[in-house]
């Protein structure tokens, strides 16, 4: 009798691997380019089913604040659960809203606080923009927007309409300061000046047709723009301009918010207090939370102008307080500055050793390295031209060393991190460790334009 030759079953997580790619849209994204199937996590670890640990430096796209599974966060979520209070209350009043609203307002500018009111909005950020957008419209009468190249804010109609690339005859694009980039060919405070000049003129030109906007929406870092964090003398001219012209300014503070950039708010290094603050990701602890917080004087809303069935996720809100109480107690803000500027420094070092890193940018822990082709001549920005097929290289050989990270700007030749801010100072070397020992294996790998030879160190030969 011939022995049959038993053919080993494939592991599960390829199983449920293979199933979401055949179940699940073609508009799912970061599962194209993390193939894991996370089942444990705490701080900054994920264990994936096949028993691989990375380190993750995505952080739900900035959501955790203090990384997976927190203890204040876990016991937050417990407490609400083992009381026996409601789950779902609509918009109704709350002890647990009550306590979040109470330690939100206490992190806010205080100008803005002290008169402000709150509108929550269903459970993603993209819902808040929306409410920003009807807000100012309702309050001025006024329909059209005003927003910047590169921005960011949401996967909605009027959000997507508000960010880079999208075409909508009721926004106005505006130049976005961007050294590397510059879309006056000069960076620094120079390009800024222009930038901001720009804006002023297109206001204040009868014959420029655009008439007077409803807002303004800006993000103080462009995120997923590419890392690139706007310039505080160039913010407080946006509000002298906006302000003189009783403009509503929106700050678009959901992914920046909660210690990320080395203040409790981004707003907070400028000293800028804006009409309306958009807030969500880590304000929610994890979980889906999001609003908008503005100057009372705007509240020209008649009842149910902004509803939604979800607005009153109670585990969110306690997980939230508790995410902000801890990074105020515990500085994380700062130590988010202080840690960002060291990883900044030797990430500065690692692009003097590389030429096919244009630039590394960031504030806090929202870093960016831009990965450009070594062989181009700068173009008329002053940058060159960008390498993303290079960068996705980088991001897979981090995911291979056990790092994940993320990609963004205007070619998705960015690679971002965004680790908790929890994070020790050796975690912070290992990312870094990783992701140099990544970069190293991708341009010895990855062939550059047109064929010619794989991108090298400097100061070495092909």
């Amino acid at each position: 009798m011939a022995l049959t030759e038993t053919v080993p079953a494939a592991p599960a997580h390829e199983g449920i691997l293979r199933r979401q790619s055949l179940r699940e849209s073609a508009a799912r994204t970061y599962a194209r380019s993390l193939p894991i199937v996370p089942v444990r996590a705490r701080g900054l670890t994920i264990e994936g089913a096949d028993g691989r640990r990375y380190l993750d430096c995505l952080s739900g796209a900035g959501t955790l604040a203090l990384g997976h599974n927190h203890p204040v966060v876990l016991e937050a979520i417990r407490s609400v659960l083992d009381s026996g209070a409601p789950l779902h209350v609509l918009d109704l009043a709350t002890p647990v809203k009550d306590a979040f609203t109470t330690e939100l307002f206490a992190t806010l500018p205080g100008e803005l606080a002290e008169k402000a009111r709150i509108q929550f909005c269903g459970p993603a950020g993209t819902d808040a923009v929306e409410a920003a957008f009807k807000l100012v419209r309702t309050a001025t009468g006024r329909d059209g927007l005003m927003a910047f190249s590169g921005a960011y804010h949401g996967m909605t109609s009027e959000a997507l309409a508000a960010s880079g690339g999208a075409q909508h005859t009721s926004v106005v694009r505006l130049p976005y300061p961007y050294d590397y980039r510059c879309p006056f060919g000069t960076g620094g405070e120079r390009g800024a000046e222009l930038a901001a000049r720009w804006t002023q003129n297109l206001l204040d030109d009868h014959k420029s047709g655009v008439p007077s906007p409803a807002g303004m929406i800006l993000e103080p870092v462009q995120g997923e723009g590419g890392v690139i964090p706007a310039p505080d003398g160039w913010l407080r001219r946006m509000r002298e301009i906006t302000a003189a012209r009783q403009i509503p300014l929106i700050v678009d503070e959901v992914q920046t918010g909660v210690g990320r950039t080395g203040a409790f708010w981004a707003v907070d290094h400028s000293g800028i207090v804006p009409d309306v603050i958009v807030l969500s990701k880590a304000i929610g602890g994890s979980l889906p939370l999001a609003v908008i917080v503005y100057r009372e004087e705007l509240d020209a809303w008649q009842p149910g102008a902004h509803a939604g069935t979800f607005r009153g996720n109670q585990l969110a809100m306690a997980a939230g307080a508790a995410t902000l109480a801890y990074v105020r107690a515990n500085g994380l803000d700062r130590r988010a500055g202080e840690l960002g500027a060291r990883m900044l420094a030797r990430l500065t070092s690692l692009a003097a050793a590389h030429d096919c890193i244009g630039d590394v940018r960031g504030r806090g822990l929202m870093l960016g390295v831009e990965l450009v082709d070594r062989d181009a001549d700068a173009d008329a920005t002053g940058g060159r031209p960008a390498a993303p097929e290079l960068a996705a290289a980088v991001r897979d050989a981090c995911l291979d060393r056990g790092l994940i990270v993320e990609l963004g700007g205007r070619h998705s030749a960015v690679v971002r991190l965004l680790p908790p801010l929890t994070i020790t100072d050796e975690q912070a070397d290992a990312i870094l460790d990783r992701l140099a020992d990544a970069i190293t294996a991708a341009v010895r790998t990855t062939p550059g334009p047109m064929g010619s030879s794989p991108t090298t160190l400097r100061g070495t030969t092909p």
